[in-house]
């Protein structure tokens, strides 16, 4: 028992951990001020944006670190790196010290390497501690990092509404702090068990996860819904909502107790595991094989037979190495599939702050960043859905990752049309949402596609198209906000035009991720089902 209220305080920590540690979603919060400090174009704000994304391309440090070196090490060094990286960005934009733009852009890189040794260091946490229920654990985990950005705008308001350079400062010593105060947790890790887990713990882990997943909601629609006013009694009150789950080891120990001693028939016919249900098990594979089988997907002929079929996965969780990998035509198509959708969502977020500035909104901006940050922790969420639905809806994952995808083209078409507040909003809420779904799940989808145990390397490669989206994307926007400003012989563009071409572009490519989405789906879904199918007759 005292292993599995471990395993939950881990998990409490990794939440924390996530919370805090997504300090490149509020960019956008002091991307004018540092653009001020440096004078420097449109450009080169965007090479400082494209820095701190670009340190998802060392996330194969990290994993190499964790090799050799205790995992409480990793968090302290990705603490210290962001600590280093901000705190010197803070310096620079209160003038306390003058520096080049090149070692500026060395900064954003060191910040954006915490951030990603971060992530891998939680993904391990939950990988050891919840072998079963390793999607679950990573969704609700991942879901609190698209938050940070909210709880730093909060964190700010309550100390000094004014000042923007104080993000820099709260995002250089907050992880370090949350670092300390999940040490305890992770110093206490329970051992790894060979043992195997019974049908009553998956059934207590599946309550506790949805227990977990009403206070993520919950905390989810208390920083939408409820005015932050005053600031620091808003803020106390997120905190708490933060800590209140730290009840769920006491929750495994009565839960434990209940069932062996008060009414096990009860608990055993509300247990949210449905496997034991006859009628849900027909149902599931009646919905799975639909009445045809795989065999029956190749019986096209020509050019869509060949797109479908060829070199298709055939089987689930199969080890992939980097060579095989590369050469995989569904790992592409998943790939780009990523590139024009959730990137583009993590670009546009690193320009909120321009775009509200070009419409003339500039005191919208934290409102801005806030609902992108609270709509990208509902989409992550809603990552969970294909884990909890699949006993009465069964949707291969790589469908909802395409339903995920519907969202951007629509925000982007909604922003292109007009300049309106209300527009920019429910534009930047849509897109927050789609990107954040892709985040949580992309984990998930690669250790399903390509095998859990290459996912560390696999997952690290599929993310490198974030960086090169990154200068990409934002490439295209700078230019296009650059042109339309040395047209108005200004050095800030004012203006509707600053970002019009940019959301039509943006847009189009989304279109394109859409489709790719789509065509990985009608490709895996073979595989899925036959996965199912077997789960289905292991537990029958």
């Amino acid at each position: 028992m005292a292993g599995q209220s471990r395993k939950w305080m881990i998990l409490m920590a990794t939440i924390w951990i996530q919370a805090f540690t997504g300090t490149n979603f509020d960019f956008s919060a002091y991307s004018s001020e540092l653009k001020k400090v440096l004078d420097i174009s449109q450009m080169e704000l965007n090479y400082l944006a494209t820095a701190s994304d670009l340190g998802k391309a060392f996330g194969w440090s990290s994993g190499l670190a964790l090799i050799y070196l205790p995992i409480w090490m990793v968090m302290f060094i990705a603490a210290f790196m962001g600590l280093f990286g901000y705190g010197v960005q803070w310096l620079l934009i209160r003038r306390i010290i003058t520096l080049p733009y090149f070692p500026v852009f060395l900064l954003c890189l060191l910040a954006g390497c915490s951030i990603t040794w971060f992530n891998t260091f939680c993904f391990v946490l939950c990988t050891q501690n919840f072998p079963t229920n390793r999607p679950l654990a990573i969704s609700l985990t991942v879901s609190f990092n698209g938050v940070s950005a909210a709880l730093y705008n909060l964190a700010a308001k309550a100390i000094d509404p004014t000042s923007y350079s104080l993000y820099l400062l709260l995002n250089a010593f907050i992880p370090l702090f949350t670092s300390f105060a999940a040490l305890i947790p992770i110093l206490r890790q329970p051992p790894a068990s060979s043992n195997p887990i019974s049908t009553e713990t998956l059934r207590h882990d599946r309550i506790i996860f949805i227990i977990l997943f009403i206070f993520a909601v919950i905390t989810g629609i208390y920083l939408v819904a409820i005015p932050p006013n005053p600031a620091k009694l808003f803020f106390a009150g997120a905190i708490c909502l933060l800590v209140l789950p730290l009840g769920v080891p006491g929750m495994v120990y009565a839960r434990s107790w209940f069932t062996q001693n008060v009414t096990p028939r009860v608990i055993k016919r509300t247990s949210f595991m449905l496997d034991d249900d006859d009628d849900d098990l027909g149902l599931r594979k009646k919905l799975i094989n639909g009445g045809h089988d795989d065999d029956d997907d190749g019986d096209g002929n020509g050019c869509w037979e060949m797109v479908i079929m060829s070199d298709r996965l055939a089987f689930l969780e199969e080890e992939h190495d980097m060579k095989r990998l590369l050469f995989r035509i569904d790992f592409w198509l998943y790939y780009f599939a990523y590139f024009c959708g959730g990137t583009i969502g993590l670009v546009y977020s690193n320009n909120l702050g321009q775009i509200a500035q070009s419409l003339g909104l500039d005191s919208t901006t934290s409102t801005l960043i806030t609902l992108y940050s609270s709509f990208s922790f509902f989409g992550r969420l809603l990552s969970a859905v294909p884990d909890f639905l699949k006993a009465k809806l069964y949707v291969a994952r790589t469908g909802w990752l395409a339903i995920a995808l519907v969202p951007t083209p629509l925000a982007f078409l909604m922003l292109s049309l007009t300049d309106a507040k209300i527009a920019l909003q429910i534009g930047t809420c849509l897109i927050g949402l789609s990107s954040g779904f892709i985040f949580s799940s992309a984990v998930s989808i690669t250790s399903e596609l390509f095998g859990p145990k290459s996912v560390g390397v696999n997952h690290n490669i599929l993310i490198t198209n974030i960086p090169i989206g990154s200068l990409f994307y934002g490439l295209v926007s700078a230019f296009v906000y650059d042109g339309n400003a040395l047209l108005k012989t200004a050095s800030v563009c004012m203006g509707r035009d600053c970002y019009f071409g940019t959301f039509v572009l943006w847009g189009c490519v989304s279109v394109l991720g859409l489709v790719l989405s789509v065509l990985l789906f009608l490709r895996t879904r073979h595989a899925y089902a036959r996965l199912e199918r077997n789960q289905i007759s292991l537990v029958s």
